[in-house]
């Protein structure tokens, strides 16, 4: 099963497109905290927040079990703002040498510079977001 990171806007329709690939940053999950801890800001993984309708996806793709959704807290949501100093922090150290995160460090760059897209048409709207996870 491919894991994907992609970000989920609050509402019905934001009014833009808010695809993102995310499977690459998925595998480098674990780099991107450490780096993101290096630079001082927060890891993409603590804007990870499980609504109802993510979980409802995950436990129709066999990765979660359907007694979670009677339990599931409020799903968290975030400014456009506060995911953007950690992306653009992990676009700034990565811009210059990619590959420090190994042959998919190129992918790993588009797939941020594609968050950021979102999170600055997220954050010009006044729409909050969070990262959910999908596996497929």
């Amino acid at each position: 099963m491919a894991a994907s990171m992609y970000i989920v806007v609050e509402g019905e329709d934001p009014g833009f497109d808010i695809f993102v690939n995310g499977r690459s940053i998925a595998r480098h999950e674990d780099a991107l905290e450490r780096l993101a801890l290096s630079l001082g800001v927060r890891p993409l993984i603590e804007f990870f927040s499980a609504d109802e309708n993510s979980m409802s996806l995950l436990i129709e793709e066999g990765a979660g079990n359907s007694e979670l959704l009677k339990r599931l807290p409020p799903p968290q949501w975030y400014t456009g703002a506060a995911g953007l100093e950690t992306v653009n922090a992990l676009l700034d150290a990565l811009s210059e040498e990619p590959h420090q995160l190994g042959t998919e460090g190129p992918q790993v760059l588009e797939e941020l510079e594609e968050y950021a897209r979102v999170l600055i048409k997220t954050e010009a709207r006044n729409l909050r977001w969070h990262l959910a996870v999908s596996w497929r």
